[in-house]
């Protein structure tokens, strides 16, 4: 989620989350350095990150101290400016007057640790993207 002028998104995952949104969340969170409010929710949330996620972004510098897979509720969505989606389809709420940015990324579930860095850099291309698309950031 992303909402301005502190940008402040949610990144959606759908069924089940295997870490896209955890991935998306801790990158943007890192890479926004404090101009984004970043909040993670999923549609079936894991019950904990998965560690292969978890290697991957540590290798990158991101901290996952308080990262944890939670659900995605109508509140979370409400509070955001901009929604991130990754797989939800029609389980993710639409609520008026946000932008919403799909990002087709392939679920990292089961997936070989040389795989999830590609999908963690293919995430970081959007990230890169949406900082730039930012005012102000």
């Amino acid at each position: 989620m992303c909402s301005l002028p502190h940008a402040r998104t949610t990144s959606r995952g759908g069924t089940p989350i295997a870490g896209r949104s955890q991935k998306a969340t801790a990158l943007l969170a890192h890479r926004a350095g404090g101009h984004v409010v970043v909040s993670s929710a999923g549609t079936h949330p894991a019950a904990e990150v998965e560690p292969v996620v978890a290697q991957v972004l540590t290798e990158a510098g991101v901290d996952l101290t308080d990262a944890f897979p939670k659900p995605l509720t109508d509140e979370v969505v409400q509070a955001a400016d901009i929604v991130i989606t990754m797989g939800c389809g029609d389980a993710c709420p639409i609520v008026p007057g946000r932008r919403y940015l799909d990002w087709p990324v392939t679920d990292p579930e089961g997936a070989p640790v040389a795989v999830v860095r590609g999908i963690r850099d293919e995430i970081d291309a959007h990230i890169t993207e949406l900082l730039a698309s930012l005012p102000g950031i």
